[in-house]
């Protein structure tokens, strides 16, 4: 079952974002998802197997140039996680539909997503839910 998240799960969405983004606390991830599922133009959802939150996706609308995009805003996949052992058994394209559905549902007739140029699997995960590759970009910065 796949429904969108309240105030109330915003600690289980923290939980799984926490094992996408080790290198934040719980606590800075529970004010983030409190702060995204309030908001107008944020949403998160959870993905339950037996009344476990197991998987989550947080999407939202970017209104700034989005790259292989000419709408304004745009759909975008922020973030996706489901658990090791239910992966494989459709829970991400659940998810990622209920984000599609939400984006139409706010104006968008396009939705985007991006990951680090060394990760296959989510390369791999993004190509067969229907994402087409629009651009490679290194980018860059420097301390002045």
């Amino acid at each position: 079952m796949i429904s969108q998240a309240t105030l109330q799960n915003a600690t289980e969405a923290a939980q799984l974002a926490l094992l996408l983004w080790p290198d934040h606390t719980l606590q800075e991830l529970v004010d983030e998802m409190e702060e995204f599922i309030q908001s107008e133009d944020s949403a998160v959802f959870l993905a339950f197997h037996d009344n476990e939150a197991i998987g989550f996706a947080h999407c939202q609308l970017r209104f700034d140039y989005v790259e292989g995009t000419s709408t304004s805003p745009v759909g975008y996949l922020e973030g996706i996680f489901v658990k090791d052992e239910f992966r494989k058994q459709g829970f991400a394209r659940k998810l990622v539909l209920a984000c599609e559905q939400w984006a139409r549902e706010k104006g968008c007739t396009e939705f985007a997503s991006d990951c680090e140029l060394d990760n296959a699997d989510s390369l791999k995960m993004h190509v067969k839910l229907g994402f087409d590759e629009a651009n490679r970009i290194i980018c860059f910065t420097k301390k002045i």
